[in-house]
């Protein structure tokens, strides 16, 4: 990026990212006391998966009983690779949290004898009230900012560098420590240069030495209309799946994990939420999840006695569990000054494995945010004041010298070749895995090209298309760096679990990778 910024602006954090865990960081850190600006790809208010929808939460009560028992649960379901005391954490942070986002106003449901439910959030008037506490605590808020490069010394990073997406402008940020709170990976097939999870925070900060972990756990995928990208499957609870002929393939009682990809494979699958079959369950379902219904009301379809057609989408890190490796109780990386929370964050410690959508991530999507923020504002208030930071970025920002031009679109489309397909990347095998990093190695030069124009739009572009192609290197390098089947990784030469291989597989380097195990703390 060498065009000089023309907005600089000077903070004690800086936060990176507008979803829940942003948000939260923010309100953590300008509660601690520090000045704190927040930037943005979208709008602080609609960002993030939570945004368009409802979402579940890990609310216990503090019941020793109840919380062991989720504890052990999500222990076994995560392959042994998550740490109890994390998990009791998150519990008794989100309890505490929720107690504070109701009495900011949030309307939690009550069940008869007026207590109120706390288990689930709408994400519209949860994210709005979110904005309104960030901007009471202080923060200054950019909107429609991306950062592109972080900045840093020999002391860490203290900063960040980007755009304004709508006038095209740069800015700057100098701070004392910095929270990434955007970092999730989905190769979304469009949206480029919008408010999409591309895996540009995971490049900044393994560009400044940040390790990540648990990018083998990326194998998840999600039901979706075919013609949407919505990938809300828990109203498919209701539905009665068929095959292009009208034969049943399954209607009612707990789909295997498989079933939808194995289904796909053989051919186009539909689905029709008639197990739906009262006026009171269907509006239950709609105010539920109402985002599931919107491209299906586009598409004139009566998902209630009609059917649809269904896909999987890839959800990458975003439904994954993979990250940057956490230091600290505070959510610190491995480089100072530099913090990780929500998608950014790996979510080992929590989940180990495994994780999903809804309950566990936006659990941690609250912890993390406010550890990161409160561990980033005091590094703040003990970083060195005169520092000579420079421009960390690399492929899409701070071309190879001699480079060709980029096609952004070209290469995207040549990665979502590589990591979309079930038959690679949900149904892994060794040789599949190797092809396809094979495929996205020889990708990388490309990525480090010049942008095909000057313009700060495209440079946007071209630095989402280098961070996904970085991402689906990582993703195979770990995959093949795990020799078993644990928790959400499969390799079909491995089917079994190996009790030999209860580690964490730690990744660091963009050009070239390194891969080591890591021993989960007793």
């Amino acid at each position: 990026m060498q065009n000089e910024a023309r907005l600089r602006l000077q903070a004690d954090v800086l936060i990176i990212g507008g979803g829940p865990a942003g948000a939260w960081a923010a309100w953590s850190a300008a509660s601690a006391g520090a000045s704190v600006i927040l930037v943005d790809k979208g709008y602080l208010g609609s960002s993030g998966a939570t945004a368009p929808g409802g979402t579940n939460l890990l609310y216990l009560p503090p019941d020793a009983a109840l919380r062991d028992a989720a504890v052990s649960k999500r222990m076994e379901g995560g392959g042994f690779l998550s740490e109890p005391r994390w998990i009791h954490r998150v519990l008794d942070q989100v309890y505490d949290s929720l107690q504070l986002v109701e009495s900011w106003g949030y309307p939690f449901r009550r069940d008869e004898h007026g207590v109120p439910l706390r288990d689930h959030l709408q994400g519209p008037e949860y994210l709005k009230i979110m904005r309104k506490a960030v901007h009471r605590a202080g923060v200054r808020i950019l909107d429609q900012s991306p950062a592109l490069e972080l900045l840093a010394d020999e002391h860490g990073v203290g900063g960040a560098r980007g755009l304004n997406r709508l006038d095209g402008s740069h800015w700057e940020v100098r701070a004392g420590a910095v929270v990434l709170a955007t970092g999730g990976c989905a190769f979304l097939s469009k949206g480029l240069g919008c408010n999409v999870l591309t895996g540009e925070g995971l490049l900044m900060a393994a560009e400044t030495g940040a390790e990540l972990s648990g990018m083998e756990f990326s194998r998840a995928y999600a039901p979706s209309a075919a013609f949407g990208t919505n990938t809300r499957g828990r109203t498919l609870g209701w539905a009665t799946f068929t095959d292009e002929s009208g034969t049943v393939l399954q209607s009612g009682g707990p789909r295997s994990r498989d079933f939808l990809a194995e289904a796909l494979l053989k051919g186009p699958v539909y689905a029709m939420l008639d197990r739906a079959d009262t006026p009171e369950k269907r509006a239950i379902l709609r105010r539920a999840h109402a985002i599931f219904f919107l491209p299906l009301e586009r598409a004139g379809i009566d998902p209630f006695t009609q059917r649809f057609p269904l896909t999987l989408r890839y959800e990458g890190t975003l439904r994954g569990t993979g990250g940057l490796r956490l230091s600290s109780d505070d959510c610190a990386t491995s480089v100072p000054g530099l913090y990780a929370a929500g998608d950014a964050a790996t979510r080992e410690r929590v989940c180990g494995g495994l994780s999903g959508g809804g309950a566990f991530n936006a659990s941690w999507a609250i912890s993390s945010g406010i550890w990161a923020g409160r561990g980033a504002a005091a590094h703040a208030r003990e970083a060195p004041h005169e520092r000579r930071l420079r421009p960390a970025g690399g492929a899409g920002v701070r071309p190879v010298d001699g480079s060709r031009p980029v096609d952004s679109a070209a290469l995207v489309q040549a990665v979502q070749r590589q990591v979309l397909p079930l038959e690679i990347n949900y149904f892994r095998s060794e040789a599949g895995l190797r092809r396809a990093l094979a495929e996205v190695d020889a990708l990388w030069p490309e990525a480090g090209g010049q942008p095909q124009t000057g313009t700060p739009q495209q440079a946007l572009r071209s630095r989402e298309a280098a961070a996904m192609t970085a991402a689906a290197r990582w993703i195979f390098t770990a995959a093949l760096g795990r020799r078993e089947t644990r928790a959400s990784h499969t390799l079909a030469e491995y089917p079994a679990t190996d009790p030999a291989q209860q580690h964490r597989l730690i990744l660091s380097g963009v050009d070239r990778i390194a891969l080591r195990p890591e021993a989960v703390p007793a």
